[in-house]
C-alpha cells in the first residue's frame, strides 16, 4: 500500500537561506553536508565523522541537540528545524482529477462505438435530401412526415450521447469517491506508525512524520527504521539492508566500526540509539523515491506504449534490491516493481474468465444482429421492391444501416456485463471500511475476498489467543516451588538482591511498568510482555527495579546479547565496581539450564547442578508448569574476573557453566471470546493450528484451553526439532512427500523458529494431496514472520504487539491482535462473494433475456422491441444500481455454516445456473407474448414493423415497462444464490437496497409517463401500470416455483466461471496477465480495461493454449511468485536441473533456496 512510492518531483526541498556563516539557519552543518555524510558505509563514513566532526558528540553538539536529553519540545525550534532540514514526509503522487477519471472512463470501447454511432446518426437526422422527393426511394421512408416528425430524428442521437454521459459520470465518480477512501486509509495507516524519540531526557512516542534532523530515536528489534541517522548508543545491532543494497546479509552496526543507519531499513536484532540527520525527501530512501517519481514525470509525456517499456524497466532495475529469500522489501517499492506481485486473488482470475466467455458470446449475438438486419433491409428493398439505389436517397440509406448499427451495438452494450468490475469494487471497497469498525484494517484489497476461501488459519499464540498481558504466577526459588508470589522475607536475602538486579538490568530499558490509568485498573505494561511480567515479580517481591536502572544506566552496559529467535535467550554484562565482570542471562528454561552448572541453594550459596539434578528439576518443576499452561523462564548469571579479559565474542563459552537463580511460570491467560471464535472456524470448514516458540507441554495446554485439539481426537503436535527431522531426507532438503504426511494432522507446533513456520506454509500451500489447493492465512506479529506472512494467501499482522516488519509483510492488519477478528474477515470475505454471485445471478438473467429478445425480435420485426436508449437505461439499473444494492448486502453469521468454495469452484453454481434460467424463461414468455399479441390483449396499435422515425407506440412502452419491473422483482429474487425460499429476509437491515429498488421504480414512472421521444415512450393509462406491475411481481411467484425443482435432478445445466484449470495457464501467460492485473491495479482496477483486454488477448490465447494442449509438454502451472531475482537464485543455487521435476509437479530445491517455486500443479 505504501504509496509513499508515488512521490513526483513536484517537490523540490527548498534550498533553505545560508547564514553568513556558509551554515543553515545557524546550525553547524548543512543539509548536503549530512546527505553526502549519510552516502557512506563503515570505515570511510567514520573517516568522515572524524574529519568533519571529529566525533558524533560534536555532530550533536552542531545539531544543538544531547545525545542523552535530545532535542528540548520547544515548538519554534522544531519548526526551523523542519525548515531548514526538511519535514520527514515523502509527497505523494497527486491523486487524479475528476475529469481525469472522466477521460479515462471515455475510453471505454463500447461506449465509443455507441457515440460515433450516436454522431452519425445526429449528423444524418439533419440531411433532408434535395428537391424533397423522397418516392423515388421506395417505401421506405414514408410514415416520416407525420406531425413534423422528421425534425424529431435528432432525438436518439442525442438521447444515446446523454445516457452515455450518465454512465461515464457514474464511473467516474465510482473511481473518485474509491481512490479518495483508498488515500483515506493511507494516511490512517501513516499516522499510525509512532517512534520511540527522546525529548527533555524522556521517552516519548511521536508520529514518524513529526520526526525532526537532531531528534534522538531508540531503535529497537522490529523497527523500520523512519530516517537516516548515526548510531550514538547500540547493543549488539543488526540490520537488515536488503531493501536499499539488495544485501540479504543482516549488517552488523556498532559506533566504532559502521555507525551508519539507513531509513526503509529494518532493525532485525538488538537496540540502540541513533542521531536522526536526515529525514523524508532527502533520506536514502526519499532520494530514491524522487528519483523514481523524475523518471515517472518524464514517461507520461512519451508516448504510451513507450511508458509501459520503461516501467517494466524500472521494475527489473529494481528487482535485485529484493532479497534473495524474498525478505521484507520497502512496500513502496514493491509498489513500483510490481511484476512479481502474488497470483491473481481467487474471485478475479474466475471474473476475468467468465468476462471473457461472456464477452465473447455478446459480440457473436451483435454481429449476427446486424448481419440479418442489413440483408433482410437490402433484399426487401432493393431485390423485393425492386428499387434502383439513387444517389440523392444515400443518405436515407445509410441512416437505416446506422439505426441497424446502433441496435447491434445495443445488443453488444446489454451483453458484456460491464457492471461487473463495479460491483466488485463497490462490494470490496465497502467490505474495507466495514471491516475498519471489526478491527481490522485492509492493505490489499483482493485480501479481504481471498479471505472467504481460507482453508486454515495458522495462528501464533501469544497475543492473538491469550491476552498478552503476562504475570509470573509460580516460583521456584532456593529449592523450593511456591505455587503463588512469597512473602520476601520467604528468600534468602542475597538471592532476592541478584534476583531484582537479573532482571532490572537484563530486560530492554524499553520495557516497564506504568501506574494504572484508573482507579482499581490494573498497572499498564509497556513494552516485551514477557520482561514485564518479571518486573512485575520484582514489584510483587516489594523491590524496586528503577533504583537499579538509575544506578546502572544502559550507556553503562558492558555488552549485550540481545534476544533473537535462534538463541531463545538474552544476556546482559555489567562491570562491577571492583572492575571484575557479572552476566545476566534469562531465556527458555529447557534451554538455558543445559547451561547451567550450578544452581542457587536456600542458604544463597551456589551448588553443584549434576544432570540428574536437571533431570528431576525437569520433571518436578517445568513439566508440571508447562503442563498447566505456564511459559517457563529460568534466571541465571555467572562472574569473571577483570584479569584475564573474557573473549566477549565468544558467546558460547561465555554463556556457559552459569548459576541458575530461579525458574519462574508466566501465565497467559486465552482470550475469552478465542475458543467460541475457533468453533466457528471449525464449523466453517477451516482447520485452526498453532504455531508458537514456547514449550510443548505449553503449547498442548493452550490448544486444549482453546479448543484447537480435542482429546479423543486423532491429532499430532510436535516440535520444531521433531518437525525437522520428519520433513527432511538424508542430505537435509525439505521434501513435499514428507510435509504431506504431516500436515493434515498437525494441529500444534512448538518451539518453532520462524523457518519452520515458512516451511509449513508452504508446504500446505504447495500440497496436491488434497484436490483442492488449501489457502492459508497467516498471524505473525515479529519481524522474523515476514517470509511466512508474504508467503501465505492472505498474512495477518498484529497491529498493538506487531514490529512494523510484520505489517509492512502483511495483508490485513489486526487493530485488537485478537484472533476473533480473524473470523469477521472470514464472514466479510464470503460476503464478497456472495455478494458477487449475487449480482451475477441478477446480471446475466437480464443479459440473456436482453440479448435474445433484441436479436429476435430484430430478426423477425426488423426493429428491436427495446430501444438504444431503453437498453441504456436498463444497462444503467442492472449495472450500477444493482451492483450498489446488492454488494451492500450486511454479512449473517450462517455464511460461517458452509464450508469455504475452493479455489476451482465454479463462481456460478447449478443452483445459480437453474434460477438463471429459469426466469430468463418466465421472461422471455411474457416478452414474446406482449410482442407478438399484445395489441390484441390490450386492444392498442401494433408497434411491429413501424418505419423510420415513427412516434413511439404505446405498445412497445408497455414491452419495456414490463421488462423493467420484470428486473425490478428479480433483484429481490436474486437476493438468495443457494436456494432459500425467503427472499424477504432481512431485507430491510439494508437500506440502501430499499431506497435503491424505490427509487428505479420512481424514475421508471417517470419515464413511462414523461420520457416521449426520447424514451421512445408513450405515456400508459392505470390498467395498463397495473397489468405491468401484476406480471412483475409474477417474478416472485416464479423464484418459488424454480426453487422447488430439485437442483440435482437437473443434470443438463452446466456451471460456469471456473477457476482455471491448471494446464490452461502457461508461465509466460502468467506473467503477462499478471503484469495486467496490476498495473490496472496501480490505476486501482479500472474495470473496464480488464473486459477488452481480455477480449483482444483472447485470441492469442486460445492459440497458445491449443498448441500447448497439441504438445502437451507442460503439465503444471508455474507459480510465479517470488522475484525475479530469487529465480535467479534458484538457478545458480541448483546448478543441476535435474531437481526441477515437471512431470511429479513437485520440486524441491537445494537447502538453501527456500524460495524455489515448486512448479506444482495448483493454478
Amino acid at each position: 500500500m505504501g504509496d509513499l512510492g508515488n512521490s513526483t518531483v513536484d517537490f523540490h526541498p527548498k534550498k533553505p537561506g545560508l547564514d553568513k556563516g556558509g551554515h543553515e539557519g545557524d546550525f553547524g552543518v548543512t543539509v548536503e553536508e549530512l546527505c553526502s555524510l549519510m552516502e557512506l558505509r563503515g570505515p570511510e563514513a567514520l573517516q568522515k565523522i572524524q574529519e568533519n566532526y571529529t566525533d558524533t558528540e560534536t555532530l550533536c553538539h552542531r545539531l544543538k541537540t544531547s545525545p542523552a536529553d535530545g532535542l528540548s519540545d520547544n515548538p519554534a525550534d522544531l519548526e526551523k528545524r523542519r525548515q531548514v532540514f526538511g519535514m520527514n514526509f515523502i509527497p505523494p503522487k497527486k491523486p487524479k482529477t475528476f475529469l481525469q477519471l472522466v477521460w479515462e472512463a471515455l475510453q471505454d470501447v463500447t461506449l465509443i462505438i455507441l457515440e460515433i454511432a450516436a454522431i452519425i446518426s445526429l449528423g444524418l437526422s439533419f440531411y433532408q435530401p434535395p428537391g424533397g422527393d423522397t418516392e423515388a426511394c421506395g417505401n421506405v421512408s414514408a410514415g416520416a412526415e407525420e406531425e413534423g416528425e422528421a425534425e424529431a430524428g435528432w432525438i436518439e442521437g442525442a438521447a444515446i450521447l446523454l445516457s452515455v454521459l450518465c454512465v461515464v459520470l457514474v464511473t467516474a465518480f465510482n473511481d473518485w469517491s474509491k481512490e479518495k477512501q483508498f488515500r483515506g486509509l493511507q494516511s490512517r495507516i501513516e499516522q499510525e506508525q509512532r517512534f520511540a524519540v527522546v525529548r527533555n531526557g524522556t521517552v516519548i512516542q511521536i508520529p514518524v512524520a513529526e520526526m525532526v534532523v537532531g531528534d534522538i530515536a531508540q531503535i529497537k528489534y522490529g523497527d523500520l527504521l523512519p530516517a537516516d541517522g548515526v548510531l550514538i548508543q547500540g547493543n549488539d545491532l543488526k540490520i537488515d539492508e536488503s531493501s536499499l543494497t539488495g544485501e540479504s546479509d543482516h549488517v552488523r552496526k556498532s559506533i566504532a566500526k559502521d555507525p551508519m543507519l539507513l531509513s526503509g531499513t529494518h532493525v532485525m536484532e538488538g537496540s540502540g540509539k541513533m542521531l536522526v540527520t536526515a529525514v523524508g525527501v532527502n533520506s536514502q530512501t526519499g532520494i530514491i523515491f524522487t528519483l523514481l517519481g523524475a523518471g515517472e514525470v518524464e514517461e507520461e509525456k512519451k508516448d504510451c506504449k513507450k511508458a509501459k517499456k520503461q516501467d517494466e524497466a524500472v521494475a527489473m532495475e529494481m528487482q535485485p534490491l529484493k532479497s534473495a529469500e524474498g525478505g521484507e522489501v520497502e512496500e513502496k517499492e514493491k509498489k513500483k516493481s510490481s511484476v512479481a506481485k502474488k497470483e491473481k486473488s481467487v474471485l478475479q482470475g474466475k471474473l476475468t474468465k467468465l468476462a471473457v466467455q461472456i464477452g465473447k458470446a455478446g459480440l457473436v449475438m451483435s454481429a449476427i444482429t446486424v448481419i440479418i438486419l442489413m440483408l433482410y433491409f437490402v433484399i426487401e428493398t432493393f431485390v423485393i421492391q425492386g428499387v434502383v439505389w439513387l444517389t440523392e436517397c444515400t443518405p436515407i440509406y445509410v441512416q437505416y444501416f446506422v439505426k441497424f448499427f446502433i441496435i447491434g451495438v445495443t445488443v453488444l452494450v446489454v451483453a458484456v456485463p460491464e457492471g461487473l468490475p463495479l460491483a466488485v469494487t463497490i462490494s470490496l471497497a465497502y467490505s474495507v471500511k466495514k471491516m475498519m469498525k471489526d478491527n481490522n484494517l485492509v492493505r490489499h484489497l483482493d485480501a479481504c475476498e481471498t479471505m472467504g476461501n481460507a482453508t486454515a488459519i495458522c495462528s501464533d499464540k501469544t497475543g492473538t489467543l491469550t491476552t498478552n498481558r503476562m504475570t509470573v504466577v509460580q516460583i521456584y526459588i532456593g529449592d523450593q516451588l511456591f505455587r503463588n508470589i512469597p512473602r520476601p522475607d520467604q528468600i534468602n536475602p542475597k538471592t532476592l538482591e541478584l534476583i531484582t538486579s537479573a532482571i532490572a538490568v537484563n530486560c530492554a530499558y524499553t520495557s516497564k511498568i506504568i501506574a494504572a490509568d484508573k482507579e482499581g485498573g490494573l498497572p499498564k505494561q509497556v513494552g516485551n510482555k514477557t520482561e514485564c511480567a518479571l518486573l512485575g515479580l520484582v514489584l510483587d517481591l516489594k523491590q524496586e527495579y528503577q533504583a537499579v536502572r538509575e544506578q546502572i544506566p544502559e550507556e553503562k552496559l558492558y555488552k549485550v546479547y540481545t534476544f533473537n529467535s535462534v538463541r531463545k535467550s538474552m544476556s546482559t554484562v555489567i562491570q562491577m565496581p571492583d572492575g571484575s565482570f557479572r552476566l545476566y542471562s534469562k531465556g527458555a528454561s529447557e534451554i538455558l539450564l543445559t547451561k547451567c552448572s550450578f544452581v542457587l541453594g536456600r542458604d544463597g550459596e551456589a551448588r553443584a547442578f549434576r544432570p540428574r539434578d536437571k533431570d528431576e528439576m525437569v520433571k518436578k518443576v517445568i513439566e508440571p508448569m508447562a503442563c498447566e499452561g505456564l511459559r517457563t523462564i529460568c534466571i541465571a548469571y555467572r562472574e569473571f574476573p577483570a584479569d584475564p579479559m573474557p573473549d566477549w565474542d565468544n558467546e558460547t563459552d561465555i554463556v556457559s557453566n552459569l548459576i541458575c537463580i530461579t525458574v519462574v511460570g508466566i501465565e497467559d491467560p486465552v482470550r475469552a471470546e478465542v475458543p467460541e471464535a475457533i468453533r466457528k472456524c471449525q464449523r466453517a470448514g477451516i482447520t485452526v493450528r498453532m504455531v508458537t516458540g514456547d514449550n510443548i507441554n505449553t503449547a498442548r495446554a493452550i490448544a486444549a484451553k482453546c479448543g484447537i485439539i480435542h482429546p479423543g481426537d486423532d491429532f499430532l503436535c510436535m516440535d520444531g526439532k521433531e518437525f525437522n527431522r520428519r520433513i527432511r531426507n538424508e542430505k537435509g532438503e525439505i521434501e513435499q512427500e514428507r510435509i504431506d504426511k504431516i500436515w493434515p494432522k498437525l494441529r500444534v507446533l512448538a518451539r518453532s523458529s520462524p523457518t519452520d513456520k515458512h516451511t509449513l506454509v508452504k508446504g500446505i500451500i504447495d500440497s496436491t494431496i488434497v484436490e483442492q489447493r488449501q489457502v492459508v492465512a497467516v498471524t505473525g506479529d515479529g519481524t522474523n514472520d515476514g517470509p511466512a506472512l508474504k508467503k501465505a494467501d492472505v498474512g495477518f499482522a498484529m497491529g498493538i504487539a506487531g514490529t512494523d516488519v510484520a505489517k509492512e509483510a502483511s495483508d490485513i492488519i489486526l487493530t485488537d491482535d485478537n484472533f476473533s477478528s480473524i473470523v469477521k474477515a472470514v464472514m466479510w470475505g464470503r460476503n464478497v462473494y456472495d455478494s458477487i454471485s449475487k449480482f451475477l445471478q441478477f446480471q446475466l438473467t437480464v443479459n440473456v433475456v436482453a440479448v435474445i429478445v433484441a436479436f429476435t425480435g430484430a430478426c423477425i420485426t426488423q426493429d428491436s422491441p427495446l430501444k438504444a436508449v431503453q437498453m441504456l437505461w436498463v444497462n444503467l439499473i442492472m449495472d450500477t444500481f444493482a451492483s450498489l444494492a446488492l454488494a451492500t448486502e450486511p454479512p449473517t453469521e450462517s455464511l460461517l455454516l458452509r464450508k469455504p468454495y475452493g479455489r476451482n469452484n465454479p463462481l456460478i453454481s447449478t443452483t445459480m445456473m437453474k434460477n438463471i434460467l429459469g426466469h430468463a424463461v418466465y421472461q422471455l414468455i411474457i416478452i414474446f407474448t406482449l410482442l407478438f399479441v399484445g395489441e390484441r390483449i390490450f386492444d392498442i396499435d401494433s408497434g411491429r414493423n413501424a418505419p423510420l422515425h415513427s412516434p413511439p407506440s404505446e405498445h412497445y412502452t408497455i414491452i419495456f415497462n414490463t421488462f423493467v419491473l420484470m428486473q425490478l422483482f428479480n433483484e429481490i429474487n436474486a437476493r438468495k444464490i443457494h436456494g432459500e425460499r425467503n427472499v424477504f429476509d432481512g431485507i430491510f437491515s439494508n437500506p440502501i437496497f430499499c431506497s435503491i429498488v424505490l427509487g428505479t421504480f420512481a424514475i421508471q414512472i417517470v419515464i413511462v409517463q414523461f420520457g416521449g421521444k426520447p424514451f421512445s415512450c408513450s405515456p400508459l393509462n392505470v390498467e395498463q401500470w397495473l397489468w405491468c406491475l401484476f406480471v412483475g411481481m409474477g417474478e416472485l411467484v416464479w423464484g418459488q416455483v424454480i426453487a422447488s425443482v430439485p437442483t440435482h435432478q437437473l443434470k443438463c445445466l452446466k456451471e460456469a466461471g471456473h477457476g482455471s484449470a491448471p494446464d490452461m495457464i502457461m508461465d509466460e501467460d502468467l506473467a503477462e496477465d499478471e503484469e495486467e492485473i496490476d498495473h490496472a491495479e496501480r490505476e486501482l482496477r479500472r474495470g473496464q480495461i480488464l473486459w477488452f483486454r481480455g477480449l483482444n488477448r483472447i485470441q492469442t490465447q486460445m492459440e497458445v493454449v491449443s498448441t500447448f494442449k497439441r504438445s502437451g509438454s507442460f503439465q503444471g502451472a508455474a507459480r510465479r511468485r517470488s522475484s525475479v531475482l530469487s529465480q535467479l537464485h534458484d538457478v545458480t543455487n541448483n546448478s543441476t536441473p535435474s531437481h526441477v521435476v515437471l512431470s511429479t509437479a513437485n520440486a524441491t530445491g537445494a537447502p538453501g533456496s527456500e524460495s524455489l517455486h515448486s512448479v506444482n500443479g495448483t493454478s
